[in-house]
């Protein structure tokens, strides 16, 4: 049993440290609050938990015979670990690839831009015509702010595209711009938890939800101080100070 119990806890350790530094930089470049919510992180997360940090160490523990060859051991362990890999691997790509890089503004809400959203080519262009704001693998998460061109030809042609399912203004880099040349209207865009742009949130439990947790940060629900954020899932409100937009909290509308 020592021998069964020394090897599963090797496996453990090795995995939990495996698991600590892929899950701990994505989390600390990419999906802190609101990130992993937003982009319901936590559907894969538990993935990568239960294969590499539950079943990969107990399948050791089973088959770890004292009394196997070594090489038959080793083999079946080596398997174990390949199948931990896919699984590290699989659930890597996925949050790298839904990896958080805007936080914008456009119109009357603010949305979570992750790198899937964005295609190679509106990166490519991005970086030739906004080189400034455009993504790059690097990017780290960014408020900004998404209006939509001037241009009225243009303005139709995505609004139109957007409505079809296409692109947002929101998914082409090539038009964002600093988050402070949006503040003005992000002000105008203001409103009390109780008239948010959303069916999702204008259910009475929900508005009750809202005004209680703005009411236990001393906020008043009451004043236009909030927009919503939305993102995958349920929408959070985002509240600011009306004089000088910062950021006082945001709320989740779900629990």
């Amino acid at each position: 049993m020592k021998f069964r119990l020394r090897l599963f806890s090797l496996h453990l350790l090795s995995s939990a440290v495996v698991l600590t530094l892929v899950l701990g930089g994505l989390y600390l470049g990419w999906y802190r609050w609101p990130g992993w919510y937003l982009c319901n992180a936590l559907k894969v997360a538990p993935i990568l938990l239960l294969v590499d940090l539950t079943l990969g160490p107990l399948l050791t523990l089973l088959i770890a015979n004292p009394l196997k060859n070594r090489r038959e051991l080793a083999r079946d362990i080596g398997v174990i670990v390949a199948v931990q890999l896919v699984a590290l691997v699989y659930g890597t790509v996925t949050l790298w690839q839904g990896r958080p890089l805007y936080y914008a503004f456009s119109e009357d809400r603010l949305q979570i831009v992750q790198a899937s959203d964005i295609k190679p080519a509106e990166q490519a262009r991005a970086q030739k015509e906004n080189p400034a704001l455009a993504p790059h693998w690097y990017s780290l998460p960014r408020w900004v702010w998404a209006p939509l061109p001037e241009a009225a030809s243009e303005r139709q042609s995505i609004m139109m595209a957007a409505i079809s399912g296409g692109a947002d203004v929101v998914e082409m880099p090539r038009y964002f711009q600093p988050w402070e040349a949006g503040l003005s209207r992000l002000r105008s865009q203001l409103q009390t938890v109780d008239k948010q742009h959303d069916v999702r949130l204008r259910q009475a439990k929900v508005r009750a939800l809202l005004r209680q947790k703005m009411l236990a940060r001393g906020l008043p629900p009451d004043e236009p101080l909030a927009i919503i954020m939305t993102g995958q899932g349920s929408p959070l409100v985002a509240v600011f100070d009306r004089e000088t937009l910062r950021l006082r909290a945001l709320l989740r509308s779900d629990r």
